[in-house]
């Protein structure tokens, strides 16, 4: 009877030193469950590089014949976006390879390891995937209300912009047609 307690009490302290992680591990776990944010900023990286690519595109397609602006601007955007889908598949990887070391040390060297048990807990925890479903539903919301609420500060100043830049345009030399009612840069 007594090796057999004995035999339990053993596997008992064995099984529970096999769960047991170090720091580093615990940082690293946070770290996987957080993969998909992780190969987010490499995809977010993409986003602003090929919209920074778009936006310098932009005065120097002022440049060509009107006659051939359209068909120039819709060979320009196909390139743009193959390169982003080139660019995002390679950042999204590089983002999973690196985020483990740099994120990982990052956590270990700022959260305690009861710290991290719990960011775990919380992060596993099915309030926090319930959670992470509706943030994009509360962007939404929150976006919405903000430009509600904006519209009538930021419509004037964008029309004033759009006024302003119009002048140096034509000052410049552009040839621009009349803005349409209500058009501001950006709206269709």
């Amino acid at each position: 009877m007594w090796k057999s307690i004995a035999l339990a009490a053993a596997l008992a302290v064995a099984g529970a030193g096999a769960h047991a992680q170090s720091k580093k591990e615990l940082a690293q776990k946070a770290v996987q469950l957080q993969a998909e944010g992780v190969e987010g900023i490499g995809r977010s990286i993409a986003d602003q590089t090929a919209n920074q690519v778009l936006s310098a595109v932009g005065p120097a397609l002022q440049a060509v014949p009107p006659e051939k602006r359209e068909a120039t601007a819709k060979d320009l955007q196909a390139e743009i976006k193959k390169f982003h889908a080139e660019i995002e598949t390679v950042l999204r990887k590089r983002a999973a390879e690196t985020g483990p070391a740099t994120l990982g040390a990052l956590l270990e060297s700022r959260f305690s390891e009861d710290e991290l048990k719990t960011l775990i807990a919380w992060l596993e925890s099915p309030v926090s995937k319930k959670f992470e479903q509706i943030v994009p539903e509360m962007h939404q919301a929150l976006s919405q209300k903000v430009v509600a609420d904006t519209k009538g500060t930021v419509e004037p100043r964008l029309k004033a912009l759009e006024a302003t830049l119009r002048k140096r345009l034509e000052a410049g030399g552009a040839q621009l047609s009349a803005p349409a009612a209500g058009s501001a840069p950006g709206k269709k």
